[in-house]
């Protein structure tokens, strides 16, 4: 494997990293742009694959990543590689080719993902090329290692939300490390991911954190249908009760399946979901922390909603629901949330406007 060494680094401009080789992000959105855009700013070779929608604002803008905690990193419209279909790997007319990515992260939504795996295939990467799955839910990285046995794919985790803010804009609301299942061939991005900001953890079993990060993922709908910002929602006692609602039952399910699940927050969520259903004026006094949200952070379906996009519901309720299923269990306020959800996109309603008392009303009397 062909290495090089960049300068990057925020504080230490004289850093020193080996870079494994060039970065695909395959489904550029809010997650492939922002970790592609800080892995760019870092010196990373990065391609970025997606749809007209996202890629006509960076030919236009660049990219720029943004969060609460570091200055915004711009990458201009003219030094990005831009994609909206796969690079060829093959030398063109003018004998010049693409070299195959040494990673690929993969961040396209839950349903693209037997497309975008089988993209990949076609493409003709080498044999055991290294391709993380940065996705909701749970399931995506087998999914996409059955379309695509000849590679390498891992799981991995983003643990915070991240905005779409148009024009080439794409921001960091929360805090958090990414995850990544441990894998010798991955170790030598360490270094990368973090000189480029990217906080991340490797561990041996992914699984019970992806369960832990979709029992928070519960709030997306949840935050989505309300049409307000995250941290308007956690202010209204109703909405908070919806999300306890989603993960009480997400958790009965489970357990009755004896499947683990990890703590993600600073609380254990039999715990979480006690705050969230504390009166405001006490919730309010014990969750400081929760409410550092910046002001303008919103999930991604509500973006999803805002845009006319398909959600990923069945990532999330959805899987709490199959779950239940297979263990012949029901599981009514998750079953009642996807069925809320695809009633809004079938509408083609935009921004959710649910009150907050209503939305409540109707998990808590699903059966």
């Amino acid at each position: 494997m062909v290495m090089r060494r960049a300068e990057i680094g925020y504080h230490d401009r004289m850093s020193m990293v080996d870079i494994p080789g060039p970065v695909w992000i395959m489904g550029a959105g809010s997650v492939g742009c922002y970790l592609g855009g800080c892995l760019a700013a870092s010196g990373v070779d990065v391609n970025f694959i997606g749809r007209p929608r996202v890629l006509n604002p960076l030919r236009e803008h660049g990219l720029t990543v943004s969060d609460f905690k570091h200055p915004k990193q711009q990458i201009s419209a003219a030094a990005l590689k831009l994609y909206e279909a796969l690079p060829q790997l093959n030398p063109s007319t003018d004998g010049v080719s693409q070299p195959a990515p040494a990673l690929v992260l993969l961040t396209v939504k839950g349903s693209g993902t037997v497309e975008a795996a089988q993209q990949l295939t076609a493409a003709g990467l080498p044999a055991g090329t290294l391709v993380v799955s940065f996705q909701n839910g749970v399931g995506n990285a087998e999914l996409a290692q059955a379309q695509a046995p000849e590679l390498r794919v891992m799981a991995g985790m983003v643990p915070y939300n991240l905005a779409d803010l148009g024009q080439g804009v794409f921001h960091r609301g929360t805090s958090g490390a990414l995850m990544v299942q441990d894998h010798p061939q991955f170790a030598p991005w360490q270094a990368v991911f973090d000189r480029a900001q990217l906080s991340l953890r490797r561990v041996p079993d992914l699984k019970p954190f992806q369960w832990g990060k979709l029992l928070i993922n519960l709030n997306n709908p949840v935050n989505a249908l309300s049409g307000l910002t995250l941290l308007e929602e956690f202010s209204n006692w109703h909405l908070r009760r919806c999300l306890a609602a989603l993960m009480e039952e997400a958790i009965q399910v489970l357990q009755q399946s004896q499947v683990p699940y990890a703590q993600v927050l600073a609380l254990p969520p039999e715990k979480f979901i006690r705050v969230l259903r504390l009166p405001n004026f006490i919730f309010k006094r014990v969750a400081k922390k929760m409410l550092q949200i910046d002001p303008l952070a919103r999930s991604s379906m509500a973006d999803d909603f805002a845009l006319g996009r398909p959600t990923e519901i069945d990532s999330l309720c959805g899987e709490v629901v199959r779950l239940a299923q297979q263990q012949g269990h029901p599981a009514p306020r998750n079953a009642a949330m996807v069925r809320l959800v695809k009633d809004h996109t079938r509408q083609g309603a935009g921004p959710g406007q649910w009150p907050a008392k209503a939305l409540l009303n109707a998990l808590l009397q699903a059966t």
